[in-house]
């Protein structure tokens, strides 16, 4: 929780609530030198040449160590971030034992303290599992802007804004396919906006694809990552149609969003191909029990004070998902591959939700090679439901 400028200098502070009821309040310090912290880690876990360890126990400092002691005995945290909290995995933050957090705990996030009251209702699916893979962005057959492997290379804006293929969604939805029998896999040119707007409370509903985020800055993301397009805010000013681009500013629920079939032509059944949160936001998810945003950045969104963060993290949760799995930056496309599948197979010999990404969390630290660095392993994070499937 912050307080407001208005108040004087921003802070942040915790609340930490017991299953028995007990809770403890701790002021953790102004606003800007934990956001400072905040960017200092998050720079760390998604460049793989550093080590993140400084920058986490610095981060853990301020925002972990004072409230240690109330998690003594404790083994699920459930986090309700907010501000620029959100930004970052809590499961990579280090210990004062010199240990990864997630190595402790398992960590669910929330989007506020309500969705533990809407998971207490129980609807049931109306569909098997349904699987989004490897969109055929051009459909037409029109060269991508960037290769194969390369997941962008500075956008132009987003009415420019094009993608290249991601051969490992094609093996990752195959893989999935493969433990879920009942599941429909639709890939290539199959893989719509229209398609996706007609499901019906699917039991799962997962997507393997391009993410984008309208942002400020406009950063070059490393090869072999899911991608996503950033495009600044002046260059949505410069666009030809000047009303879509103030829409676009001005609510949070356009700027991020998913790129299905035909992307790249802008047409995709009935659609664009674009799938932005506030669309998502109006999907009938009611009954689902898992959303996978096997992309980049997908639990993003605009990070306003007091609001939580919007995009498609909130809108798969207004739609209806009970639990969703989604991504706080670029993540390689073979990493996601298998751990995405690996994480179908924990679910389905019985793990919880958070359980079951927890364990491919540590499978990947203790593998001791190049994947056991926080950028392949910590992207991914579990908002809501962490039981097992039903």
């Amino acid at each position: 929780m912050r307080r407001f400028a208005n108040f004087g200098p921003s802070r942040y502070g915790v609340y930490v609530l017991d299953a028995g009821g007990l809770v403890t309040w701790q002021d953790l310090g102004e606003g800007e030198a934990i956001d400072q912290a905040v960017e200092r880690f998050h720079r760390t876990l998604v460049d793989r040449s550093q080590s993140p360890v400084a920058a986490s126990r610095a981060l853990a400092t301020l925002i972990l160590d004072p409230i240690l002691p109330a998690l003594t005995g404790k083994q699920r945290l459930l986090i309700a971030p907010e501000g620029q909290l959100n930004r970052i995995p809590f499961e990579a933050l280090r210990t004062p034992s010199d240990r990864d957090l997630i190595e402790q705990f398992e960590i669910t996030t929330l989007t506020s303290g309500r969705d533990l009251l809407r998971l207490q209702t129980e609807v049931e699916s109306r569909q098997p599992p349904i699987l989004f893979t490897n969109p055929d962005y051009n459909q037409a057959g029109a060269t991508a802007s960037h290769p194969e492997g390369e997941r962008g290379q500075g956008w132009a804006g987003l009415a420019q804004l094009q993608f290249g293929p991601l051969p490992g969604t094609a093996a990752e939805g195959r893989a999935i396919a493969a433990l879920l029998p009942e599941a429909t896999l639709l890939t290539g040119a199959a893989a719509t906006e229209n398609a996706l707007k007609q499901v019906e409370g699917p039991q799962i509903l997962h997507i393997a694809t391009h993410g984008f985020f309208l942002g400020d800055l406009p950063p070059v993301p490393p090869a072999d990552t899911r991608g996503l397009g950033v495009v600044s805010a002046t260059e949505l000013q410069d666009l030809p149609v000047a009303p879509a681009s103030e829409a676009i500013l001005e609510n949070p629920l356009l700027r991020s969003g998913l790129a299905l079939a035909g992307f790249n032509q802008r047409a995709s059944g009935d659609e664009d191909g674009a799938l932005t949160a506030l669309e998502a936001a109006g999907l009938d998810l009611y009954g689902t029990q898992l959303v996978v945003l096997s992309a980049c950045e997908t639990g993003l969104g605009e990070v306003t004070t007091g609001e939580g963060v919007y995009g498609l993290r909130r809108a798969m949760t207004i739609a209806g998902a009970e639990t969703l799995v989604m991504s706080l930056w670029q993540v390689d496309d073979q990493a996601t591959q298998e751990a995405m599948t690996a994480y179908y197979r924990y679910l389905l010999a019985g793990a919880g939700r958070s359980a079951a990404l927890r364990q491919v969390q540590l499978d990947f630290i203790h593998r001791h090679d190049r994947y056991s660095h926080p950028y392949f392993w910590a992207a991914f994070i579990v908002s809501g439901n962490w039981q097992p499937l039903a």
